[in-house]
Formats: C-alpha cells, sequence, structure tokens
C-alpha cells in the first residue's frame, strides 16, 4: 500500500495536469498593471498559469523577433537591474517571467522553454496576449505586438486570444493596491471580461480553435461601463467588406467591423482572424467560433 503522503503528492499532480494550461503574454511588458491583475485572477479561478512577456514595453512591433539579449537598462519600472540575464522570473515566482526581446519572442519562449518545465512536459492548451493597453483594431492589426504573440501562438499549433481595451495606463502592477485609480478599475473590469470569454470558449467541448486561427477581443473604455456586466460581447469582422459572405448570425451575412461596432457603447468585439496574414477568415471558419461562442454573444 502506498503511504498516504506519495497517494496524495500523486493526486495533487493529476489535478495540476487537468487544468487549462495558460501562457500569460503581452507587448505592454512582464510589469504592467493589467498582466499582473490577469496573472492573479486566472490563477485564482483555477487555471495553470505562466507568464512570459517582454522584459520593456515592445507596443508597435508586430512579429518582429530577434535574440534574447542581455539587459543594457533596467526591467520595465525598475522590476530588473541592468545586467540581468536575457530571460529571466521574479523572486518571488518563478512562473513570472521576463524575456528581453520582442513579443513573439516572449510567447515563443513561454511555449517552448518555460512550458514544459512548470507543465511536467506538456505543451500550453492556450495562450492569452493581453489585455493590451489601448485597442487593435482594423488594419492596427498588423503592427500590434499583442496580435503578433497571439498569431505566433496559433502557428505553433496553440489556440490564442488578443484582448485589448481602450482604458488604462501603462503603469506598474504596484499600483494595483491602489483600489480606486482609473488603472486599477479598468484593469479589475476587463481581467473579469477576459475571464468570462476564456471560461465560455473553453466550455463549449471539442478543440479550443480552428488550426491556424485565433482571435481578435477588443473591449471598449470603461468611461460608461462601470463593471463587466455592463458589456456585451458581439461577433465582428477585422475590416469592412461590402462584398465580403459572412456566417449569418443576426439576420444578416455582413458582420460589422470592429472598429465601428466598438463605437456603440459597453460593446466587446470578437473578430476571427488568420494568425498568417492577419486578415478576416472565410464564413465557415466564423460558423465555428459563432457556435463554440453562442452562450456570450448578443446582437449588434
Amino acid at each position: 500500500m502506498r503511504p498516504f503522503s506519495a497517494i496524495l503528492a500523486l493526486t495533487l499532480l493529476v489535478v495540476c495536469d487537468a487544468q487549462n494550461k495558460v501562457v500569460l503574454t503581452n507587448d505592454d511588458g512582464w510589469a504592467v498593471a493589467q498582466i499582473r491583475a490577469e496573472y492573479t485572477a486566472l490563477n485564482a479561478a483555477g487555471y495553470n498559469v505562466i507568464l512570459s512577456a517582454p522584459a520593456e514595453n515592445e507596443s508597435g512591433t508586430g512579429s518582429s523577433t530577434t535574440t534574447p539579449t542581455m539587459l543594457t537598462e533596467p526591467c520595465e519600472f525598475n522590476t530588473c537591474p541592468t545586467g540581468s540575464p536575457a530571460e529571466g522570473s521574479n523572486a518571488t515566482d518563478a512562473r513570472i517571467n521576463y524575456v528581453n526581446a520582442y513579443p513573439v519572442d516572449a510567447v515563443r519562449y513561454g511555449i517552448q522553454t518555460s512550458a514544459p518545465k512548470f507543465f511536467h512536459g506538456a505543451k500550453p492548451d492556450f495562450v492569452i496576449s493581453g489585455t493590451n493597453i489601448g485597442n487593435n483594431l482594423g488594419s492596427t492589426v498588423n503592427i500590434s505586438g499583442t496580435i503578433g504573440a497571439a498569431s505566433e501562438a496559433a502557428l505553433e499549433g496553440i489556440p490564442s486570444i488578443a484582448f485589448s481595451g481602450a482604458s488604462g495606463s501603462q503603469v506598474s502592477y504596484t499600483t494595483l493596491s491602489q483600489t480606486t485609480a482609473s488603472s486599477t478599475e479598468s484593469a479589475n473590469i476587463y481581467t473579469a471580461l477576459v475571464l468570462k470569454f476564456t471560461q465560455a470558449l473553453l466550455s463549449s467541448g471539442g478543440a479550443i480553435l480552428p488550426a491556424g486561427i485565433s482571435l481578435n477581443v477588443n473591449f471598449a473604455s470603461i468611461s460608461n461601463c462601470p463593471s463587466a456586466a455592463s458589456y456585451k460581447f458581439v461577433l465582428t469582422r477585422l475590416t469592412a467588406n461590402s462584398g465580403a459572405t459572412d456566417v449569418t448570425t443576426c439576420g444578416t451575412d455582413h458582420l460589422p467591423a470592429e472598429s465601428t461596432e466598438i463605437t456603440k457603447g459597453c460593446i466587446a468585439t470578437v473578430s476571427v482572424f488568420n494568425a498568417s496574414n492577419k486578415a478576416d477568415v472565410n464564413a465557415a471558419t466564423q460558423a465555428v467560433v459563432l457556435n463554440k461562442l453562442t452562450s456570450i454573444l448578443s446582437c449588434p
């Protein structure tokens, strides 16, 4: 008979492996308030999370890639000193990692290096990129590091979602203790929306997303939206195209452009894009996502 301690250890290992394994990344940097709020909330919700993000703000770098190098200046908000190694981790939590390179390199490190270490040799189940500080709408997806990281994950065979929000500030995670600060309020609201959306997607069963496909989710400003419950998710497309035939929903086969829909109040737009070219997908692929997210999608 196995000792109780051995049985308990085995049980905990099985439970850990059964959790949804997530790599969390962004382009704003590993120490911004938004990504740390999400890291804490995802863990609290039972997800098995690794954070792997750039050492500094790398917004607007798209799908750029380079070899990570030693820090020649401190990490953002002085969270690591000059001379720190190319990749490193938080002193009190080894699952919080920085990579001194671009978002693509950071998510690649999370998938290829950190995941096998913390997920007992397994790949992550999916990647969350963002929530970005500022929306990524329409053609902006081509230069967004948040989109670049999500695309890289999908191309490596890991389902991914890119989240972006109109509100928020490029501030340190240490400011989250200031509960009435607007940056903290937006971080908390957007984090709740990330959790709601992620749970809906994962609970739909089957493959999380079609291969090579990612989602671009944008949250409107919190100005007149005091809580996550204020928002409704709407299926959109990256760019307007009156000649395209989209999935039929809400009585039409023409999805609204995300840049138009997000101006209509407390809206979270959901666009399906091809990770290879960062363009809208066909109606059949949109239909797969529509069917998986029916429980939370609303009509425009």
